[in-house]
């Protein structure tokens, strides 16, 4: 069965794109068949895979607004096993002609039926709102990751983004459930960093990741290459850590976790 999930955070730099590139190459490194679709306008995912986003004729935006299928659209990147559905600049202007639509928050799901059976994963990296694009990547997923940065204001916010999951989950997307919480952009010489470890099991008693993305100035140039941290500098600590994500991810498949809006 195809598991889509979501990568979301309203809050902007918090490694959300950052993890969503990397973990899409560590799943594909690992023989899975990976999709990840774009539909952040800023295409920082498809410009951080190598693909020149402002010269794309076709993205994600023309699938939601014509009968066009992500197949059309979805492209090779330089891994095997990992495609991309990219975003164009297109993409900015689509809440306004999106809200008139019909099944307007149903846009992408209704999409992803077209071409589930292609892929083992599909990453889906949101825009840092809650606003049509972001409803319409969770309705369209089954599992919800969340990058938190280990900073000062990293948890600001957090009990909105649970609150619209939540909202989610009721109204639209009885099925989706939170796949967990990762921390990035983690230094421990800094006591900061361990305190915002020890709020956020406070929020997500059940489910922390073990693996922890550190500060790393090689994660910080590969997407300036157009290439995966692993790609870029195999041997790095943020390499290692997103290698090490991926098979916490995959791991869940045989140990399905607790949703924490069941009771």
């Amino acid at each position: 069965m195809t598991r889509v999930i979501s990568v979301v955070n309203q809050k902007g730099g918090v490694g959300k794109t950052t993890t969503a590139i990397n973990l899409g190459a560590s799943l594909a490194a690992q023989g899975k068949f990976v999709l990840l679709i774009d539909i952040d306008p800023q295409a920082n995912a498809t410009s951080g895979l190598g693909l020149p986003h402002k010269e794309l004729d076709r993205g994600v935006y023309e699938t939601l607004i014509s009968p066009a299928s992500l197949s059309e659209v979805i492209r090779d990147t330089h891994i095997y096993g990992y495609r991309i559905a990219p975003s164009t600049l297109s993409l900015a202007g689509a809440t306004v002609e999106l809200v008139n639509l019909p099944r307007r928050e149903h846009l992408l799901a209704d999409k992803l039926g077209e071409i589930l059976q292609d892929f083992d994963y599909i990453i889906i990296d949101n825009p840092p709102s809650l606003g049509l694009l972001t409803i319409n990547g969770l309705v369209a997923a089954q599992e919800v990751l969340i990058p938190v940065q280990a900073e000062y204001y990293a948890l600001e916010g957090l009990s909105q983004l649970l609150e619209t999951i939540a909202m989610v989950k009721k109204e639209l997307q009885p099925d989706l459930s939170i796949l967990g919480a990762v921390l990035t952009m983690y230094d421990p010489r800094y006591k900061l960093s361990q305190a915002i470890m020890e709020e956020l099991y406070k929020y997500f008693p059940n489910r922390i990741f073990r693996s922890v993305i550190p500060r790393n100035v090689k994660l910080a140039e590969a997407p300036s290459h157009g290439r995966p941290v692993r790609d870029y500098a195999k041997t790095s600590r943020a390499a290692r850590a997103y290698e090490r994500l991926g098979r916490e991810v995959i791991s869940t498949e045989l140990y399905p976790i607790r949703n924490p809006f069941s009771q």
